[in-house]
């Protein structure tokens, strides 16, 4: 196995150099002094490394600035130049400033709205994470929706799922005699880890069935309409197309707020819908 390139908390501070130089379009040691707490020194000699061994002609330096800007011939080395990387950022920021009250990471211009996550107990998720891990079966206290009312299962999981709202196990289910998603939110008490696991993850057709979810503007737009939407999701040839599996299927639609039974609503309210739908018909009808 050939070594790691670059330490793994230098390899943050340049990534750090790389986002907010390009994202914000001026670097000086203050981002990386007060994101890492380390000394000007410090700051100074990462940035100058990184233009030295990473990417040699990335950054000049604006004297109006009084900062590093990107050249005309920037290229992303150890990025890939997209705005969700800038955001992540931001993201992290707010979660340290939780923990840390006096924390000022220099990001105090900028403003997030996130759905509050739900609360999961770490001794709910360890024994899931350790029967994923060791591939076990698994007895937990369930409240379904459907009717309300705590149930005992046996479960095999084989993957946690982390989507924009919540956190669940696709696992098999031995009441049901099929695979299904459980939000850990409605596992009750602590799982009690079984035996080995007999249906495991190469089983589960619909997660081993790859799809394409393609999902175009609203076709009641006008023309001049939809070339607005396709430049806001980045559309190719009027589609964004997502490559996932079948049982994830409503989860990226969720992610997008694309609910494929109020598509004859105003086309204002959605914006997009799911192009197709009746490829995918029989995967949303489970």
């Amino acid at each position: 196995m050939s070594a790691w390139p670059i330490r793994w908390d230098l390899l943050f501070r340049y990534r750090m150099i790389e986002i907010i130089a390009l994202w914000e379009g001026r670097l000086n040691t203050n981002h990386l002094m007060q994101s890492f707490g380390i000394g000007r020194q410090q700051a100074s000699k990462d940035i100058n490394t990184y233009l030295s061994d990473i990417a040699r002609g990335n950054l000049i330096y604006d004297k109006k600035l009084k900062g590093y800007k990107p050249s005309d011939s920037f290229v992303p080395k150890l990025t890939s130049g997209h705005a969700d990387e800038y955001l992540h950022i931001l993201s992290r920021t707010e979660d340290m400033a939780v923990t840390f009250t006096e924390l000022d990471m220099g990001f105090e211009n900028t403003a997030m709205v996130r759905p509050v996550t739900r609360n999961i107990s770490p001794e709910i998720l360890r024994p899931l994470v350790q029967a994923i891990r060791e591939k076990k079966r698994v007895d937990i206290c369930y409240t379904s929706l459907k009717d309300g009312e705590p149930s005992e299962r046996i479960i095999s999981p084989h993957t946690l799922v982390c989507t924009p709202l919540r956190w669940h196990v696709r696992a098999y289910c031995e009441q049901s005699g099929d695979y299904r998603d459980f939000v850990l939110s409605r596992i009750h008490g602590i799982p009690d880890i079984n035996d080995n696991a007999i249906h495991g993850k190469l089983g589960d057709e619909l997660w081993n069935t790859q799809v394409t979810v393609d999902i175009v503007p609203d076709q009641r737009f006008n023309e001049k309409q939809k070339m607005v939407i396709e430049k806001d999701y980045a559309m190719n040839n009027g589609a964004l197309s997502i490559e996932t599996n079948a049982s994830l299927i409503r989860y990226v639609l969720d992610a997008y707020h694309i609910d494929v039974y109020t598509q004859k609503s105003n086309p204002q309210g959605q914006q997009i819908v799911l192009g197709n739908f009746e490829t995918l018909k029989s995967y949303l009808m489970i």
